[in-house]
């Protein structure tokens, strides 16, 4: 560990005697040279920085914040305290991105699945609850554009997690095909003002006023434009989340929507719920094994009865995540489709967030 001047936390285990630059830009270069950086410059992390974000969180450098038996790594507070500095996060950020470690561990997300594959799937960050306003984690326009560095660095601490905690390298551990931009990072808050229905979190049994991050790993994303009903709007977000040449189509995997808020207010006014919207969307993301065989997904010569039976995207309407984020202005919604070849790989129970714990 090194003074306030200097670069601080070492990542990897350093090979040999390592020795610190005191110059700012030399540290940022350092950091380079470790291979520390996600190819962006990094905040050094001096010990005077890592103090004030474990501070912040109220955590003791050695607490184990998760295991990861899949890594043979147990993720300290430091660790996590020194690639949050170096994302470039607030103090005050600190417990939601240990919350998302927290997610990352558990075994329904499927970690080395989401982490390694060649889909290369985006991991998104979801915020709910009052901590995301306080935060000024973004929920509105240009959601998932640039511009808030809650959202912004976030995202990027976990990133950073990934790549110096649990060695999850591009050619590497990473072996992510083409990759996406969201890789960098992604992180989002739930838009709980004026909700049609109750928020994700409340969904999943936690209060109004409890704060929680969710996991989704998404394969792609795809913008949705239709001014249609809303019968027609659930058929075309149906239609992404399961178009011939998406990697979730087979799979199965969870999906999500993040609806603008134009359609929020379409879907509000007909009066559907929830349960009913998962039910209608999940219905059509129907494919028939004639289209499937004819596109190459599924072996096999084309049969009379291949064009009458389908396929469909999800296993049931529970795997489809309807969350309201974005602008109020434009018919334009977010579809997320799942990834790979597991059935329950993909999205992360809902973490509490617990400042000070």
């Amino acid at each position: 560990m090194a003074d306030d001047k200097a670069a601080a936390v070492e990542l990897p285990e350093p090979d040999g005697e390592v020795c610190i630059p005191i110059n700012v830009s030399e540290q940022v270069e350092f950091c380079y040279a470790r291979g520390w950086t996600d190819g962006l410059p990094v905040v050094p992390p001096s010990r005077a920085l890592v103090d004030t974000m474990l501070a912040a969180a109220g955590l003791k450098p050695d607490a184990v914040i998760a295991a990861m038996p899949s890594r043979k790594v147990a993720v300290t507070a430091e660790k996590i305290a020194a690639n949050a500095v170096m994302a470039g996060c607030q103090p005050e950020y600190m417990p939601v991105v240990v919350a998302a470690v927290k997610a990352l561990a558990a075994p329904e997300f499927g970690l080395h699945h989401a982490a390694s594959a060649l889909a290369g799937p985006t991991i998104a960050v979801i915020v709910n609850g009052p901590l995301a306003r306080k935060l000024g984690i973004n929920a509105t326009s240009n959601v998932f554009g640039p511009g808030v560095r809650a959202n912004a660095t976030i995202g990027r601490a976990l990133r950073l997690v990934l790549l110096n905690c649990l060695k999850y390298r591009p050619g590497v551990s990473d072996r992510a095909t083409m990759g996406t931009p969201g890789k960098f990072t992604c992180c989002i808050a739930e838009n709980e003002e004026n909700h049609p229905w109750e928020p994700w979190h409340v969904e999943r049994g936690f209060k109004p006023e409890d704060s929680t991050v969710t996991l989704v790993a998404a394969s792609t994303m795809m913008q949705i434009w239709n001014y249609g009903n809303h019968e027609q709007l659930l058929r075309a977000i149906g239609d992404a989340l399961s178009f011939l040449g998406s990697i979730a189509i087979l799979g199965q995997t969870p999906g999500a929507v993040v609806l603008g808020g134009e359609h929020a207010e379409l879907l509000r006014a007909s009066g559907w719920s929830k349960k009913r919207i998962r039910e209608f969307v999940v219905a059509h993301t129907g494919r028939s094994v004639a289209a499937l065989k004819r596109t190459g997904r599924l072996d096999g010569e084309v049969t009379a009865a291949d064009e009458t039976t389908m396929h469909y995207a999800m296993d049931t309407p529970d795997d489809l995540m309807l969350i309201c984020a974005g602008s109020p202005i434009g018919a334009l919604s977010m579809v997320m489709p799942g990834f790979g070849s597991s059935k329950t790989a993909g999205r992360s129970p809902a973490v509490l967030i617990e400042a000070g714990a």
